[in-house]
């Protein structure tokens, strides 16, 4: 299905050679300043509360974490010196590395870690079957804290060197005693750069500044993992939403990284001989998010039905509209990851529509009106959205799409109401695929209700499976647990994929030292004069 996209699109490569929308960023030139231009305005400061990206990367510039996952996915100590583990696997005991301190100059002290764990495992997948894993924590001394665990739980440096949303980053006590619900107001960490916060608007630029007390690891940088040599002085995240500024600010050397130009105009980014093109590690995959609690799709026969209905190919057309840059994702984990099997999903994502139909019927669809959730300021999300909006008419579903911006968007989907008491039916989103590699880390398959993730699917038996993974340190046994769960998922629906994309970043050759990963990190980069 081919939408309107290339002819929105029509016109930029003149635009972007001759104007700004007004915008102008020469003033600050400096070559100790990185300019980015992010996939969406900065919304809101909380990585734990929201699970969006943009504020994952924010997150990554100013805090650290314990553990830190490398380009192998394998786990590295971080803000960990060491530590050891009883005999019995029931007490862990961490020893944080020297010198470690908050931007306000505070040191980071073992009170804080636990404070933070705990905020980020009420709210992160991965994060809440650790806690219940969890009989208490001790403080040993300022730099030495205990975890004392029910049972033994191996992946527990898994959990807390997790790659992507949510990232359980350090946060003084003070801070991470907000309760898990509510965002934070104020932005500390004790990572490599330090948020202005006194020149930020939600949704406008963000400022950050480099820590000078911030004493990275000795080891080289590998992902999240290793030394974090921030040898950037200012980067600052800009607020240009506009394709055609955003390319010719580009082109014309006023910023220095592009995190999602549009495919489109990949051709005209890569005829500047000072551009380079990368695509992110692992993609990432498109879904569908229905939510259970709410009709109509609290009935998993209709949400059967829409899946039913699906064609990849036109939600991957509606995004990237090139072949080169998409592949089919009929799986519930990572394509060509070990746990990804694929079981259940040929048959369940038919691209039947006449089926469709007659599975809505069967499962007793009586016109109910599906509220679809738009953000309209995240092309990837808003195409897709449209796809939707077009198939739920050929079903003969009743379909009010609702145009929202980003903070908007993300506002209403927390939202547990009724669609016409401010709820939503249906929203359209992606996910790294770095976040849906197994059971332990995917947080869209968790089905623990009013617990899981917006939408707050509800199976005890897909639960009980995910359970039984974490707990088997056998992989072939795994792989068959793996296979189970796409098989149950496939049944009850948390969600439908649409494909997997891949979306190449633009940035400057001046810069260099960049850390290709499936985030956004900024550390070990150089910029030239």
């Amino acid at each position: 299905m081919k939408l309107n996209r290339r002819e929105l699109l029509a016109g930029t490569a003149a635009v972007a050679a001759s104007s700004f929308g007004g915008f102008s960023v020469r003033a600050q030139a400096r070559s100790s300043t990185l300019r980015f231009i992010p996939s969406t305005p900065l919304p809101s400061l909380d990585p734990i509360v929201a699970t969006s990206y943009v504020i994952r990367n924010h997150g990554y510039l100013i805090y650290d974490t314990l553990f830190a996952t490398d380009s192998q996915f394998r786990i590295q100590p971080q803000m960990v010196q060491n530590w050891e583990t009883a005999p019995d696997g029931l007490r862990w005991t961490f020893h944080l590395r020297d010198g470690l301190s908050f931007h306000d100059g505070q040191p980071v002290r073992a009170q804080d870690c636990i404070a933070s764990i705990k905020r980020w495992s009420a709210r992160d997948a991965f994060g809440q079957t650790f806690a219940t894993f969890v009989e208490g924590y001790d403080v040993v001394d300022q730099r030495t804290f205990a975890v004392r665990l029910k049972k033994p739980f191996p992946m527990l440096p898994d959990a807390l060197g997790k790659l992507s949303s949510n990232v359980p980053f350090i946060m003084p006590e003070r801070v991470a005693m907000t309760e898990p619900t509510k965002n934070i107001t104020e932005a500390i960490g004790s990572g490599p750069w330090r948020f202005m916060d006194k020149q930020w608007v939600p949704g406008q630029n963000a400022i950050y500044e480099r820590f000078a007390a911030y004493k990275p690891r000795e080891e080289a940088p590998s992902w999240a993992a290793g030394g974090k040599v921030a040898k950037i002085d200012r980067i600052e995240w800009l607020a240009l939403t506009e394709v055609a500024a955003a390319s010719g600010a580009l082109m014309q050397g006023e910023v220095d990284w592009y995190e999602q130009p549009p495919v489109d105009l990949l051709p005209m980014l890569k005829g500047n001989p000072d551009i380079a093109i990368e695509n992110v590690p692992l993609g990432l995959i498109l879904l569908m998010r229905f939510n259970h609690q709410q009709p109509p799709f609290n009935n998993p026969g209709i949400r059967r039905a829409v899946m039913m209905a699906i064609n990849q190919a036109d939600y991957m057309e509606a995004v990237v509209g090139n072949k080169d840059y998409y592949q089919e994702c009929k799986t519930f984990f990572t394509p060509g990851s070990p746990m990804s099997t694929g079981a259940g999903g040929q048959a369940a994502l038919g691209n039947n529509v006449e089926k469709a139909k007659a599975m809505l019927q069967e499962a007793g669809y009586k016109g109910e009106k599906v509220l679809l959730l738009a953000p309209a300021d995240q092309p990837i999300a808003y195409n897709q959205c449209l796809v939707t909006q077009e198939l739920l008419k050929k079903l003969g579903m009743t379909v009010d799409l609702v145009a929202t911006d980003w903070a908007s968007f993300i506002g209403r989907r927390s939202n547990r109401g009724l669609p016409d008491q401010g709820g939503w039916s249906l929203f359209h989103t992606l996910w790294s695929g770095a976040d849906v590699l197994n059971p332990a880390l995917h947080p869209l398959l968790r089905a623990n209700g009013s617990a899981a993730w917006f939408g707050w699917p509800d199976d005890p038996t897909l639960e009980g499976l995910r359970d039984q993974w974490i707990a088997t340190p056998d992989a072939a046994k795994q792989k068959e647990l793996a296979a189970a769960i796409e098989t149950r998922a496939f049944e009850t629906v948390p969600y439908a994929p649409g494909g997997l994309v891949q979306q190449p970043m633009a940035y400057r050759k001046s810069l260099t030292g960049m850390v290709l990963s499936p985030v956004q990190f900024f550390w070990n980069m150089e910029k030239k004069a």
